[in-house]
């Protein structure tokens, strides 16, 4: 009877901590959202500024949280504990982002701010849990933008790849075409194939989902396949989008750019490579055999 009573007086006293444990969580979340407002609103306008260069932020984002609160529901039956290992994240995290203010890149603020997520993870629900939502928390450092000037020489090799091939289509489908450079000249008008067309927004994109999908999936087979053809995927849908732009310049002229056929093209490009890698990255079915 007493050792009933001991466990009936444990088992309150863990629900209590864990009551008090998630009402201070919650306190400092909310302290954090006014901390890092303005950063959010940066970061926010990044990935909705054009679907041609962070807008697959958005998306990731979401994802993101649903995988972290899918691990979390797996691991209900786990208590949550305190881990003083979360300062040596938290606390570097939140000078990073003293330093951010006086600097105002704003990048380095939202590194800081994705970084003290860990921080709190090993704080309020402990190594155990921390080490389930790792990854998908390591993951949202992927909807960070990335400077241009550490992708200058990829866009560039992009674009050429991206003018070659559609030279060469429209030349197999018998449209007059002439390259220099990343331009196309036909006979509709002259065609640039910038930055924004190069198809970077979705390669990154295509590589960021078919990073967390692979993580994911069962399936070795379907994890090294997501991860082989995310960029050919990705550099593929791009030409065909340029190839496309560049046939109803050729038809109509270049007015045709001005109007949302421009804009949906980007779209289309995010709307079909990212079904496909999450077909391929789909963990299969096992039939359960009848005895």
């Amino acid at each position: 009877m007493n050792n009933l009573t001991i466990s009936s007086k444990v088992i309150k006293k863990d629900e209590h901590f864990e009551a008090q444990n998630q009402w201070l969580l919650g306190l400092i979340v909310i302290l954090l959202l006014i901390l890092y407002m303005p950063t959010l609103l940066w970061l926010w306008g990044r990935w909705t500024m054009s679907v041609w260069q962070n807008g697959h932020g958005i998306l990731v984002f979401v994802l993101v949280i649903y995988l972290i609160w899918k691990e979390l529901q797996k691991l209900k039956s786990i208590p949550s504990c305190f881990n003083s290992w979360g300062y040596i994240i938290l606390i570097p995290s939140l000078l990073l982002y003293m330093l951010d203010t006086g600097i105002n890149t704003k990048l380095l603020s939202s590194f800081a701010m994705f970084s003290s997520l860990i921080g709190l993870s090993l704080l309020f629900l402990g190594s155990v849990k921390t080490k389930a939502i790792l990854f998908p928390l390591l993951a949202m450092l992927l909807t960070l933008p990335i400077p241009l000037v550490f992708t200058e020489s990829i866009h560039l090799m992009l674009r050429y790849i991206a003018t070659k091939s559609v030279a060469y289509i429209l030349s197999q489908m018998g449209v007059p075409v002439f390259t220099s450079g990343t331009l196309l000249e036909i006979e509709g008008g002259t065609l640039m194939v910038a930055d924004a067309c190069s198809g970077f927004a979705t390669l990154y994109a295509a590589i960021t989902i078919a990073i967390l999908t692979a993580y994911f999936c069962t399936s070795t087979k379907r994890r090294i396949a997501l991860l082989l053809i995310a960029a050919p995927l990705a550099i593929g849908v791009n030409i065909i989008r340029v190839l496309v732009l560049a046939l109803l310049v050729n038809y109509y002229g270049l007015n045709i750019l001005a109007t949302s056929a421009h804009e949906l093209s980007g779209l289309l490009t995010f709307m079909v490579a990212l079904p496909i890698l999450f077909m391929i990255g789909k963990n299969p079915i096992i039939h359960k055999k009848d005895n």
